[in-house]
């Protein structure tokens, strides 16, 4: 469904700011948590925020997001509610539009400290934690 061409009432419980702005993320995967990609923001809300991706990633992946968080509006917000790690917000791939471009327009949902189920996060951020303290050495 196209969003531009929906009428139906608004179901998201945040609006979203239009933002655009550079942003650095990593896919929290033994195999690619090592490289930091590099992506664009294109709105944002307390409880996620929709990019665009030169690299693939896939619904479920659970993504550090390395964004100028601290000039948004949103950013006292986001602090409260979501999982902040070395600078950086996690999140969980929702959903992954191609472009015509060959990019990913990629909506993210923010992990929230209330997580019902934080534990299966657990083994994905693992490797992101372990690269982290490698690199200090």
């Amino acid at each position: 469904m196209n969003p531009d061409n929906y009428n139906g009432p608004e179901r998201r419980e945040f609006r979203r700011l239009a933002y655009t702005k550079p942003l650095s993320y990593k896919i929290c995967k033994q195999e690619t948590v090592s490289k930091i990609l590099e992506g664009y923001t294109s709105n944002v809300s307390p409880s996620g925020l929709l990019c665009n991706l030169n690299n693939r990633v896939n619904e479920g992946d659970i993504l550090w997001l390395s964004f100028e968080k601290d000039i948004l509006n949103i950013c006292a917000e986001l602090e409260k509610r979501s999982l902040i790690y070395q600078n950086g917000i996690l999140g969980k791939v929702a959903r992954i539009d191609d472009k015509v471009d060959g990019s990913f327009d990629v909506g993210v949902c923010f992990i929230t400290r209330e997580e019902k189920n934080i534990s299966n996060i657990y083994p994905e951020t693992y490797f992101l934690k372990a690269r982290f303290e490698r690199e200090k050495k």
